[in-house]
C-alpha cells in the first residue's frame, strides 16, 4: 500500500512480485527513516518510477508485464537515480547486464537485510556527494569566463592561458573582462574609454591602444599577429571567439 509520502524524508521504490520480500523490506526501510512506495510488477514500478520520482530503486530482475532490466534502463533515460537490482539469479552475465544497463548496485537473494540497508545508504549518500560537488562546480563556473585558450576568473579577479596563470593589472583584466563578455564583437576605443576607464569624455584613445600592447605581451599574444585580441581597422578590438 503506497501511502502520503513526507516531503522531508528520502523516497525508496521497491519493486518485487513477492510481497513477503517487500513487507521485509519496506518494515526496515520505514525503520530507517524513509518513505517507501511499492509495485508487484514492472509495469507498475516503471510508472511509479517516472511519477513519483524516488530517491532510490530497489529492483527485481524477474517480474511479470515487463522484465526489471528492461525498468531499470527505462528510468535511467528518464532521471538520474541510483537503482539496485535484487535478484536470485547469481550468475555473472545477469550481474554485468544488469551494470551495463545502468544499475548502480547489484544484491544476490537471498540477501543480508543489514547489508542492503548500508547498501542503500552507500547510494544515497554518492548521490548526495555527486550533486553537493556538481552545485559547487556550477557555482564556480558562474563566476568564469571561458573564451578559446583564455579563462577568466571573476572572483579571484584573474586570467589564464591555456591553464597558466597570466598577472595583469585590474585595470588590465577589466579590459579583457569587457571583451570577454561579448566576444567576436568590435569595440571602439572611444567606447572602452567610457566603459572601462569609466571616462566621461572621450580621453586620450592612446591609453587604450599602449593597456592593448601591454595586455598582449603578458599574455603571450603576438601584437603583429594577435590571436586572442584582435585588431579591427585600427579602431576597434574584439576577442578572438575561438
Amino acid at each position: 500500500m503506497n501511502e502520503e509520502l513526507d516531503p522531508n524524508k528520502k523516497t525508496i521504490l521497491v519493486v518485487d512480485d513477492e510481497q513477503p520480500i517487500i513487507d521485509v523490506l519496506v518494515f526496515n526501510l520505514k525503520k530507517e527513516g524513509y518513505n517507501t512506495i511499492e509495485a508487484t510488477d514492472g509495469e507498475a514500478g516503471l510508472n511509479l518510477a517516472l511519477e513519483k520520482r524516488p530517491n532510490l530503486v530497489l529492483l527485481d530482475i524477474m517480474l511479470p508485464k515487463m522484465d526489471g532490466l528492461t525498468v531499470c534502463k527505462r528510468i535511467k533515460q528518464a532521471y538520474n537515480v541510483p537503482v539496485l537490482i535484487l535478484s536470485a539469479k547469481g550468475e555473472e552475465v545477469d550481474k554485468i547486464v544488469g551494470l551495463e544497463l545502468g544499475a548502480d548496485d547489484y544484491i544476490t537473494k537471498p540477501f543480508s537485510v543489514r547489508e542492503l540497508i548500508a547498501r542503500v545508504k552507500a547510494n544515497l549518500r554518492k548521490m548526495d556527494d555527486d550533486k553537493e560537488e556538481k552545485i559547487k562546480e556550477n557555482e564556480a563556473n558562474a563566476n568564469k569566463i571561458i573564451v578559446g585558450d583564455l579563462e577568466l576568473d571573476l572572483e579571484k579577479v584573474e586570467v589564464k592561458v591555456k591553464g597558466q596563470v597570466k598577472n595583469l593589472t585590474p585595470k588590465e583584466f577589466e579590459l579583457v573582462k569587457f571583451l570577454a563578455m561579448q566576444p567576436g564583437v568590435p569595440v571602439t576605443r572611444e567606447v572602452l574609454l567610457e566603459k572601462v576607464w569609466n571616462y566621461e569624455y572621450y580621453g586620450d584613445i592612446r591609453t587604450v591602444d599602449v593597456t592593448v600592447c601591454r595586455i598582449r605581451e603578458k599574455l603571450g599574444d603576438s601584437t603583429k599577429n594577435s590571436k586572442i585580441i584582435i585588431n579591427k581597422k585600427r579602431i576597434e578590438y574584439y576577442l578572438a571567439s575561438k
